[in-house]
């Protein structure tokens, strides 16, 4: 068995909505700590150290992350959207397929044919259930300030088309599944209309989206598993995950 990491690092400073801070409390402070609570001298602890402890700050939409269906509105399909801690775990570990999208423009939008296309191209027979992931290759520019800016998304229909096949979890490489948001906003605005903005996101329907993924690239067309298990944080839209593909070698 090979695991492949498909999931960003997280590390202090990185951009994002919520900048990712990281305060780190190293062995010789954890040894203080130990001293003020319990009364025990460093010299009582091995090396003379104590425990190691980091803070983490980071929003629930940082780095890779799992998003819910609760994150694109509050109700789908008239119903109570749900939240990342009532999802069944079930759906988050399945066969996937990768769609490459490395030659389409900053701005494109994946229309119907052109995912069935991907996946006639990938060789892989989808079923109900299996993660679609789309590669653009715009993870290079993960951690800089013009990475919401690039890549292409995937329109409101094509992501129709994948839940209409029974695919509820689908991601992508770049910083979010919609194309980039300055220019949706713009088309939004330039015809006045409903739709175009966060068009996919807000397409009612019950997904998930994996956004942020790193290492597609590295990845088979077909022929792995994905498991993309979100932390278990409750009444979310959603959560980081810790993203893998399962090979077996």
């Amino acid at each position: 068995m090979r695991i492949i990491d498909l999931s960003a690092p997280i590390t202090s400073g990185s951009p994002d909505e919520v900048p990712i801070t990281i305060e780190y409390r190293g062995h010789e402070e954890g040894a203080l700590e130990i001293e003020e609570a319990f009364g025990l001298p460093p010299r009582l602890l091995r090396d003379s150290e104590g425990w190691a402890v980091e803070t983490l700050t980071m929003g629930t939409h940082s780095s890779t992350h799992v998003d819910a269906p609760y994150h694109y509105n509050s109700k789908i399909a008239g119903e109570p959207a749900a939240r990342v801690d009532e999802l069944p775990l079930e759906r988050f570990l399945a066969p996937g397929v990768v769609i490459d999208a490395t030659a389409r423009e900053d701005g494109d939008a994946l229309s119907v044919a052109d995912v069935v296309k991907g996946i006639e191209k990938a060789s892989h027979k989808l079923q109900p259930g299996h993660i679609v992931l789309v590669h653009t290759g715009c993870d290079a520019f993960y951690g800089c300030l013009d990475y919401p800016d690039r890549g292409p998304g995937v329109s409101a229909s094509a992501t129709r088309w994948l839940v209409d096949q029974g695919i509820v979890v689908m991601g992508i490489d770049a910083w979010g599944w919609d194309r980039p948001l300055k220019m949706e906003a713009a088309d939004a605005l330039k015809n006045d209309m409903r739709g175009i903005f966060w068009a996919a996101h807000q397409a009612d329907l019950n997904y998930s989206q994996i956004e942020r993924l790193c290492n597609l690239g590295s990845l088979p067309p077909t022929g792995f598993t994905v498991a993309c298990f979100p932390l278990r944080i409750v009444g979310a839209g959603a959560a980081p995950a810790r993203v893998v593909a399962i090979l077996d070698d």
